[in-house]
Parts: structure tokens; C-alpha cells; sequence
């Protein structure tokens, strides 16, 4: 079957001054979770104290949507070289360099100066700031934690990770209300503290730095950046300026075009900034694509079942919030479960236990939208959290598990950059199927209320734009009757506005079944040394032990033979 992988090496102090001492384990995680924390949030707490922001700055709506989606943008192009850099540079140094990036940005944003037009470019450009930041410091601190865990506990520390820091997304439109009520600029305030605690922690868990001593493939960068920003401008955008649009299509096309030029340019590379290679693995590949289907549904589910709260439940953003922690009880619980199936099975089981669940939950979710009861629809969605919470977790271990060469930051830029996309794609996607279906509905609703069919179309149109966050200045047509109706209709516009989110839950549902489908194309390999050790050394679990499976992946020798420095883990 082969040698087996070589063995971890103890870190040595720099000048032969003796091994060093592991990393503290607990105090690394913990500086993780807060750094991403902060990531996380984001997300979701600025949507939150946007109408103050719009009133004190003089901002129009699409201008605020900038302030969202620029933040969004640096965060797709840059993941991939946050990623390489945390593997040219060293996980930790990167990991501190992007938190300090990300915290200064986030306090220049709550300084915006009020007054003329120069706010608007202001609080763009370092939102714009925050998102380099944050794609330095999510893939370094992804990395962190799966260098300083031995392989045979990494899949419960991640689990932990991934289970405290994506719960954490739910608690930004909580605590974006609270914060707002003082001042909308402590949003971007709030960090500061957040990021003064990961960095001391850092600093007290004593993480051995790792460095590969490899040029930075520029050109790649820059293609990769060029390529992923303008695919998810137009994804992002194709609700403001319609799928009609040219200019849409342009920024997809050209972006795609793009990536195309990278992978090939990528592929006659010494030192590319992807190694495109891994994707022989099919394990790897197959954790990418259950990703990938799975993200579609995980992010687009936080806004869409937001608005359907607070349109359809008539609850209010807090209540919202609170909404959502059903689901995310689901997801913080079964992450734990994954995690641990993962460190003792692989990855496989979890994958196809929580793509099944995530399908079953969002098909049952979506069929009791109409019950218009928070209380009727609690369990549907915590099964659908918990089955995207059992496979994140393994899912993203076992990619970067395979990672060649134990490059860990690129692996990690990789997994990050597909669910950013994904997310993207879903976010559009299912914003149209969510606007068309609305302006069906309310179409009918209206019609059969005595409304002209001109005017019912014209108010349904808005009033689709309006609760999925894409109205403009625009005002509806018709006399002061065509108001009058869309008032007195309003309770059966909840119920289309339900119905038509149904259609949107069930997608996600189908994304779940696709993730399945791609799951049964795990060969059920489990990694059980790490490629190059972990950076603990003795007394952290170090490397496994186990048989090498060279068939895994196309062209590749196994681990610790004669020119292979860059073979793949051991496998079983």
C-alpha cells in the first residue's frame, strides 16, 4: 500500500534554543471564533441600522445597497489571497494583519463625517476596507485552527468554530437593534473591543508560525479578483438592475471569462495560487460540491426568512431575530454531532445525514410558511439548521484535510471563495423566483379586489421590490382608490407574500437534494495523518497512523515517496 506519511516534527525555538512549547489550544480557538465573529455579524447588523444610516448621511436606497455590497465584493475577490498569503506569510501573522485591517476600517466607518457629498464615498471605501480585511483574516484563522488541531480532534474543533461563529450570524440583527437605538456608528464600534480580544488571545496561545518561502503569483491574484468581483457584481446587482439588463449579463460573462483565463493560466504555473490539482481528489471534489449546493440555501435563508417574518408574521426586526435562532439551534447543535461523526467515520456519513435532513426540513418548513404561526414552524426550522450544521463542518475539515502539501491557507481561500459564491448565486436566484412569484400573487390578489389591471401589476411590482429590498423613488400610479385597495388587501398580500417565499424555501430544499446526490460521490476515504504534521508538535495528537491510498486522486504517489513532497495525507 505504500509508506506511510511522514511524521510531525517538533517546532524548534529560532537559534537551537530547544523545542518550543505546543500552542495552547483553547486560547487559539477562542481568538479564532472572536476574530471571525466579527465577519459574521456583519453580514447581517448593518441591514439592520440602515434607515438611520440613510437618514443622517442623506443616503438614497441604492447608495446604502453599495454600502452592503462593497463590503461583499472585496470579500469574494480577496478570499483566494487572504488564503495563499496566510500560507506565504504564516497563518498567524496574516490572521493578526486582517484583524487589524478589518478593526480599523470598522472604527473609520463609524467616523463618517456627516454632511456633503462625501460620506457616501467615505463609508463605500472602507466598507470596501473591512471586506479585504476580513478575506486576510477568515482563511489565516480557518487555517490557524486546523494546524494548531491534530487531524483526529480537527473535525470537533471545527465543528465548535464553525457552530459558535455562524450562530453568532443571528445575533447581528439583535444586537444591531440594540446598538442602533444609542448610535447607528456603534455597529462598526463594537469591533474594536471584539478584535482587541482575539488579538490577545492569539498572542497568549502561542501559535507556532508556519511560512512557505513561495513567490506570490501576482498575475493569478489579480485575475481571481477581477474575475470573482465582477461575477458577484452582477449577481448582487441583478435584482437592482434586472435580469434584462445588459449590464448584468456583461459583469457575469466578462467574469466568468475571466475565471476561465485563471484556471488556464493557473494550470502552467510553478507556484500558482490555486493548485488546481487538488480537484483530482474526488473526495475534495466531492466536499466542494456538496459545499457549494449547501451554501446556496445556508446564507439566502438568513435574509428570506428574515423578510417573511417581518412581512408575512408581521413580526418586528427583533422578533425577526429571534426567528431565525430556531434555526440556528439546529445548526449550533448538529455542527457538534458532525464534527465528531467526521473524527471518527469521515467525512461521508455527515455529509449524506445532513444534506437528507436539510432537504427534509426546508420541504417542511416551506409547506407550513402558510400556517403564518412562528410556533407551528419551529421544529421544521431547526431540522433545517441542523442538517446544513452537519455537513459545514465536515465538509470544509475534510477539503482542506486533503490539501496539498499541508497548505492549509489555500485550501481554506478555496472552500471560503466557493461558499461566498454560492451564497451569491443563491441570493439571486432565489431573489427573482421570491419577486416574480410576489408579483404574481398580489397581481391576482388586487384584480380580484375591482383594481384595473394595469395599476394592480404597477402596485404589485412595487410592492415585491419594496419587501425585498430593492425599491427605488419610484411612486405607484392609480388614484387614491388603487391605495385604498392595496391597503384593505393588505392581510391576503401576506398570505401571497407566504406562498409565493414557498416556492423559495423549496428550491432550497432542492439544493439540499442535489448536495445529497453529490455526497454519494464521496469515496468514503478518511484522512488520518496530516501532509506535513501539525504545527503542535508533541503533546497535540500530532500525525495518525494508517495505510496510504494512493489511488486517491489521479497521477498523485503516495505520501513520503521519493518525489512526492507535495502527496496527499494518509488515507483509510
Amino acid at each position: 500500500m505504500g509508506d506511510s506519511a511522514p511524521q510531525a516534527k517538533t517546532p524548534h525555538r529560532p537559534g537551537g534554543a530547544g523545542p518550543a512549547r505546543p500552542p495552547n489550544q483553547t486560547p487559539a480557538l477562542a481568538a479564532m471564533v472572536f476574530a471571525v465573529s466579527m465577519t459574521f455579524i456583519d453580514q447581517t447588523i448593518v441591514a439592520i441600522a440602515a434607515p438611520d444610516i440613510i437618514r443622517e448621511l442623506g443616503l438614497t436606497s441604492s447608495q446604502m445597497q453599495w454600502v452592503v455590497n462593497a463590503y461583499l465584493l472585496t470579500l469574494a475577490a480577496f478570499f483566494a489571497l487572504g488564503g495563499r498569503l496566510s500560507d506565504i506569510f504564516g497563518h498567524r501573522r496574516v490572521m493578526l494583519a486582517g484583524t487589524l485591517v478589518f478593526v480599523v476600517a470598522s472604527a473609520l466607518c463609524g467616523a463618517v463625517p456627516t454632511g456633503g457629498g462625501f460620506a457616501q464615498t467615505w463609508l463605500i471605501g472602507f466598507r470596501a476596507v473591512q471586506g479585504l480585511g476580513a478575506a486576510l483574516m477568515f482563511p489565516a484563522a480557518l487555517a490557524v485552527v486546523i494546524a494548531v488541531f491534530p487531524v483526529e480532534r480537527r473535525g470537533r474543533a471545527l465543528a465548535l468554530f464553525f457552530g459558535v461563529s455562524g450562530a453568532l450570524t443571528a445575533v447581528g440583527p439583535l444586537l444591531g437593534g440594540w446598538l442602533t437605538a444609542w448610535t447607528w456608528r456603534a455597529i462598526f464600534w463594537i469591533n474594536v473591543p471584539v478584535a482587541v480580544a482575539a488579538i490577545v488571545l492569539a498572542l497568549l496561545a502561542r501559535i507556532p508560525e508556519r511560512s512557505r518561502r513561495e513567490p506570490l503569483d501576482v498575475p493569478g491574484s489579480a485575475l481571481m479578483a477581477v474575475g470573482m468581483g465582477l461575477t458577484v457584481l452582477g449577481l448582487q446587482q441583478s435584482a437592482a438592475w434586472g435580469w434584462n439588463d445588459w449590464a448584468t449579463w456583461t459583469c457575469i460573462v466578462a467574469g466568468l471569462l475571466v475565471l476561465a483565463i485563471f484556471v488556464r493560466f493557473e494550470l502552467g504555473r510553478r507556484h500558482p495560487l490555486v493548485k488546481l490539482r487538488v480537484f483530482r481528489d474526488r473526495a475534495f471534489a466531492a466536499d466542494m460540491a456538496v459545499l457549494f449546493f449547501a451554501m446556496t440555501a445556508f446564507v439566502p435563508v438568513l435574509f428570506f426568512a428574515s423578510v417573511y417574518a417581518q412581512v408575512s408574521l408581521s413580526a418586528s426586526p427583533n422578533q425577526a431575530a429571534l426567528y431565525l435562532l430556531y434555526f440556528f439551534v439546529g445548526f449550533a447543535l448538529a455542527s457538534q454531532w458532525g464534527g465528531r461523526i467526521l473524527d471518527r467515520k469521515g467525512a461521508r456519513p455527515a455529509l449524506r445525514i445532513g444534506s437528507a435532513l436539510g432537504a427534509v426540513g426546508f420541504a417542511l418548513w416551506a409547506a407550513k410558511l402558510t400556517t403564518l404561526s412562528m410556533h407551528d414552524q419551529w421544529p421544521y426550522a431547526a431540522l433545517a439548521g441542523a442538517g446544513i450544521g452537519f455537513l459545514l463542518a465536515p465538509a470544509s475539515t475534510d477539503a482542506v484535510n486533503r490539501s496539498i502539501g499541508a497548505s492549509y491557507g489555500e485550501v481554506t481561500g478555496i472552500t471560503q471563495t466557493v461558499r461566498n459564491f454560492a451564497a451569491s448565486i443563491g441570493l439571486a436566484v432565489f431573489g427573482t423566483v421570491l419577486t416574480h412569484a410576489t408579483v404574481n400573487r398580489v397581481d391576482g390578489t388586487l384584480r380580484s379586489e375591482g383594481m384595473p389591471g394595469w395599476a394592480a401589476h404597477d402596485a404589485a411590482r412595487l410592492i415585491a421590490e419594496a419587501v425585498t429590498g430593492n425599491a427605488d423613488a419610484r411612486q405607484p400610479t392609480g388614484d387614491s382608490r388603487t391605495a385604498e385597495l392595496t391597503r384593505e388587501s393588505m392581510q391576503a398580500i401576506r398570505m401571497d407574500f407566504a406562498e409565493a417565499n414557498q416556492w423559495v424555501f423549496f428550491s432550497m430544499a432542492g439544493a439540499l437534494v442535489l448536495a445529497f446526490l453529490c455526497s454519494l460521490r464521496h469515496p468514503g476515504t478518511r484522512v488520518t495523518t496530516d501532509p506535513a504534521g501539525t504545527v503542535g508538535g508533541a503533546g497535540t495528537g500530532g500525525a495518525g497512523t494508517g495505510p496510504t491510498d494512493s489511488s486517491e486522486g489521479p497521477g498523485r504517489a503516495p505520501a513520503g515517496t521519493p518525489g512526492a513532497p507535495d502527496g496527499p495525507a494518509s488515507r483509510t
